[in-house]
């Protein structure tokens, strides 16, 4: 379900639910009106997780393990993920230098004996 801002620069929009609500008449009304609004903020509190959020903001320490942990696996994504691209780009210059075109061909092999090489360097 979206979620609908209401300001006062947009009047065509409709105004929040709890603003379209009637005004109560008796008590016994307007506290079953502010029981059903209260729940409702209650109900919006747990969905934003609210706590769980001060409580590591008090706790320096597992903000900061979490942070590092989060960094690592986004590196090690990244890595990997390049790797998987790197490679794949490539096959796919090998693949078109095989095919022995014109000028391509040339330029494509030239790069492919350079990368062959430098894998040949690292490895001994």
């Amino acid at each position: 379900m979206k979620r609908r801002r209401w300001s006062r620069k947009t009047h065509s929009e409709s105004p929040p639910e709890e603003a379209q609500m009637p005004i109560p008449q008796t008590s016994e009304e307007q506290v079953s009106a502010m029981y059903r609004l209260t729940l409702n903020w209650t109900r919006q509190l747990e969905k934003s997780r609210i706590v769980e959020y001060t409580e590591l903001l008090n706790r320096p320490w597992r903000l900061i393990w979490l942070n590092l942990l989060s960094g690592t696996a986004r590196g090690v994504g990244i890595a990997i993920g390049f790797t998987f691209f790197a490679a794949t780009i490539i096959y796919v210059l090998q693949v078109l230098g095989a095919l022995n075109l014109p000028i391509i061909g040339d330029y494509i092999a030239d790069i492919v004996r350079i990368v062959q090489r430098q894998l040949e360097l690292n490895t001994y």
